[in-house]
């Protein structure tokens, strides 16, 4: 099995077929053996009757398998560490159910695989640990822009890897490594993916590839788990997040080496990121406190970060006016 796509999913009725279409086209267009991990995770509409249905309809495929997973355990994080459990093949890219990959997305995946694998560093054939893809994200309106891949052969690749916080859909792993390091995403917040993905890049010193074109499409629904309507207090997740990843940092001994990189991470996501959902709702104005003790904490001279700095002048103004607000 030459890569599995696991898409947790949980109430994608709406998105789910647009979803799977586009995957099983990727795929059939590939032309290798390969699999979809749907891992469905508690779903009250017709999301699981959707898979179903997409199970029988593959189920004559000899190259394609579409396997339905049902996760008791609330919450993405754990359906993706489910997925990653159930699946088979040798790279591993996680899907989101609302999101769709290009036709030919797969078959450029695996092209870098072969390649890679065909070559040698020294007496040993190269691996791929980690694939970098470029994504398209679409907007409400229909507009667009592109997230482009982080690119290994460009210089200090490495510092934007850190500061980028990448979703997982922006990487293809292989799920022997994965595996290896015990690699998996923290159950039970909702921004799982912020505490781990940054991290990817000290569990491995193999080559890095990436694939600069939009290979990914990813939809800004408003009704998901980020872009909530009412208050949660999971909006406060955004600070064990935060302290998951440094330690993460820390217990490899690289907090120093990447210091100005993590303490930007930490002022873009306590002071623009999350500070929106802190000041859209009034239960959410203890947020503003809890981040300023969380960078005096960890980060007392954050005000200098040279990341900052080179910023435009609107957005430090903006970045102190959510540091002082009360």
């Amino acid at each position: 099995m030459e890569i599995s796509i696991i898409i947790p999913v949980f109430n994608a009725e709406k998105y789910l077929d647009r979803c799977l279409l586009s995957v099983v086209n990727s795929l059939r267009n590939a032309g290798s053996r390969g699999e979809i991990v749907l891992v469905d995770n508690l779903s009250t509409d017709g999301s699981l009757k959707i898979a179903k249905k997409w199970q029988k309809k593959l189920s004559c495929e000899k190259a394609l398998a579409l396997r339905v997973v049902e996760c008791q355990t609330p919450g993405a994080a754990a359906a993706k560490n489910a997925g990653v459990r159930e699946a088979k093949g040798k790279y591993i890219w996680f899907v989101d159910a609302d999101d769709t990959i290009a036709e030919t997305a797969v078959a450029r995946i695996l092209k870098v695989t072969k390649m890679a694998g065909s070559m040698r560093l020294g007496e040993a054939k190269m691996t791929v640990d980690l694939i970098m893809i470029g994504a398209t994200r679409v907007y409400a309106d229909g507009h667009t822009d592109y997230l482009s891949a982080v690119k290994p052969d460009e210089p200090n690749w490495e510092s934007r890897f850190v500061r980028y916080g990448m979703g997982p859909w922006q990487v293809v792993v292989r799920r022997a490594w994965w595996n290896k390091h015990h690699i998996a995403f923290r159950e039970g917040i909702i921004h799982e993916d912020m505490e781990l993905m940054s991290a990817l890049i000290l569990y491995s010193r193999q080559i890095y590839f990436a694939v600069d074109e939009p290979l990914y499409f990813y939809y800004q629904n408003e009704n998901s788990v980020l872009h909530r309507r009412v208050w949660s207090e999971h909006a406060y997740d955004i600070f064990p997040a935060l302290e998951g990843l440094l330690e993460r940092f820390r217990s490899f001994q690289a907090e120093k080496q990447y210091h100005d990189e993590l303490e930007w991470f930490f002022i873009w996501n306590l002071l623009i990121d999350s500070a929106k959902d802190f000041a859209e709702f009034p239960e959410g104005y203890a947020g503003f406190s809890r981040s300023r003790e969380m960078l005096m904490k960890y980060f007392p001279g954050w005000g200098r970060n040279r990341f900052l700095r080179k910023k435009p002048l609107r957005l430090r103004m903006r970045v102190l006016m959510n540091y002082y607000k009360h």
